[in-house]
């Protein structure tokens, strides 16, 4: 049996693909609709990936082509863009 004492869950990030303890990121939720969401608590169901809380990175997941394997599917850059302004909104209002 090994000792998870200490354990950080890494994870990686959707924008610039860094490594970083999973603490440090935003947990981004894909549903059945299709639409993404934030998922604060980390407990929501569905697809889910990370990102920085750094608008570099959301820019870089905004930019992004193709499918994103962390959610199974592609997602639109609309749905992207709406992410993105829900993140500079709660961003600004901190």
């Amino acid at each position: 049996m090994s000792n998870r004492r200490g354990h950080v869950p890494m994870r990686t990030c959707l924008g610039c693909g860094a490594i970083d303890a999973q603490s440090a990121l935003l947990r981004v939720v894909r549903t059945a609709e299709g639409t993404l969401g934030l998922d604060p608590k980390r407990r929501a169901g569905g697809r889910g990936g990370y990102l920085h809380p750094r608008a570099e990175c959301w820019a870089g997941f905004a930019r992004r082509k193709g499918p994103v394997r962390a959610f199974r599917a592609a997602v639109d850059r609309p749905t992207r863009a709406a992410l993105i302004a829900e993140l500079q909104g709660r961003a600004q209002g901190e």
